[in-house]
């Protein structure tokens, strides 16, 4: 008989033999304290730590207005939605989000998802039913949750290497015209922290008369005049045909969605299992995202004071010498090169400064480009960053790591 234990037991020990075995972090954000938190150790004491991993990259999961939203709704309604979208679930909370998002993107219509990831998943495995023989041509380095969609849809794919248009090109070029087409990409690349070029995409998706899909969770909120996005930033969004985005990053709250035309939207909701059979995001949830969204169309200089706290930090770090991917976004990943020296920093940084940054490894990234991945924000302190230097400073000497410039 098959001993399941055992194999367990291989798998799990292959993770520990690479280094690159993934342990939680016991973490409690303080309302109002963030980026400070308190950190369980595994004996159950507390040691107030700093957070510079975290994806709440404006802090507006502390926001009072998105609080007070929250706080709101749980009132008014209780606490579940009560059902899925088609079943008792749709309040109008959710609604409002959707129309809030809807004008955020400049687009007819938003649909609101659970999460982002399943925003991509639902939507890009659903879009060959919608689109018969569709061919979907999807960057090497999309996330996860778009291609687990585009290999679940059942449809033709295309892969072309990152960022890399001539290539691009050349696969849609060597299809048959008459065939539907979508290329999905990202605005902001979150490893490397590079961005897509979304005009060049733009212009071959008009040539090839291909749709176009771009995910910006790493840019809402933090990007553009209003906060759509870098597509808003470059003035490029009434290009795009389906924007992907998330509630949980820089709103600071949770769930995902897609804007798109009205029918576009209604053909999603109507087709896409992972739409339809999900229970609804809760009301508290729908009230406090949209309370972020409307806060951050007007916050421009919390986007200003995000960008100045990245650059600031990148500098110092340059200046240490350690080899920092700098692509010009708010994400400052340190390369390692190894996953064990990865993993330690990481835990030196949490142990012995009371700094929490996650070791990013294999196969998030490719071994051998092992990294720590800062996420600064505006309530990142001046003080706190020298902290952080100083803290790398010690440790990269400690590991005999190389100094070296800034790759990018």
């Amino acid at each position: 008989m098959t001993d399941y234990a055992a194999g367990l037991d291989r798998a799990l020990q292959a993770l520990h033999d690479e280094g690159r075995y993934r342990t939680f972090i016991d973490i409690e954000r303080r309302r109002g304290q963030f980026p400070h938190a308190v950190w369980t150790r595994p004996d159950g004491s507390e040691k107030d730590i700093t957070v510079w991993c975290g994806n709440d990259y404006l802090g507006m999961g502390q926001q009072p207005v998105v609080l007070a939203a929250m706080h709101e709704a749980l009132d008014a309604t209780g606490a579940g939605s009560g059902g899925t979208r088609n079943i008792s679930g749709t309040t109008v909370y959710h609604k409002a989000l959707e129309a809030e998002l809807a004008d955020l993107h400049g687009k007819e219509a938003a649909l609101v998802f659970t999460s982002a990831y399943i925003a991509n998943d639902a939507t890009l495995s659903t879009l060959p039913k919608l689109f018969p023989g569709l061919i979907i041509y999807s960057d090497a380095l999309n996330h996860a949750s778009m291609i687990e969609g585009v290999r679940r849809n059942g449809g033709a794919k295309r892969v072309f290497r990152h960022n890399d248009v001539a290539h691009l090109r050349e696969l849609l070029a060597a299809d048959d015209p008459a065939a539907p087409k979508l290329i999905a990409f990202e605005s902001i690349y979150s490893m490397d922290g590079d961005f897509g070029p979304i005009a060049a995409i733009c212009d071959l998706a008009e040539e090839f008369g291909a749709l176009t899909y771009i995910d910006e969770v790493h840019a809402v909120g933090m990007y553009g005049r209003r906060g759509a996005g870098v597509a808003e930033r470059d003035g490029l969004m009434h290009r795009i045909d389906i924007i992907n985005g998330t509630l949980a990053k820089a709103y600071g709250v949770m769930g995902g969605y897609i804007a798109a035309s009205a029918k576009m939207c209604d053909a999603v909701r109507s087709y896409a299992p992972g739409f339809i059979f999900t229970t609804s995001l809760t009301p508290s949830i729908a009230a406090g995202a949209a309370a972020s969204v409307r806060h951050l169309k007007t916050d421009q200089a919390l986007r200003d004071l995000h960008q100045e706290r990245a650059a600031v930090l990148k500098l110092r770090l340059r200046g240490l010498g350690l080899p920092i991917i700098d692509h010009g976004s708010h994400i400052v990943p340190v390369h390692v090169g190894d996953p064990v020296k990865c993993k330690m920093i990481s835990d030196r940084l949490l142990s012995d400064h009371g700094i929490y940054v996650q070791p990013i490894n294999f196969p998030t990234v490719p071994r051998g480009t092992e990294r720590l991945r800062f996420t600064p924000s505006p309530v990142h302190s001046p003080r706190m960053i020298d902290g952080l230097i100083h803290a790398m400073d010690n440790l990269w000497s400690h590991c005999a790591l190389n100094r070296a410039k800034a790759v990018g």
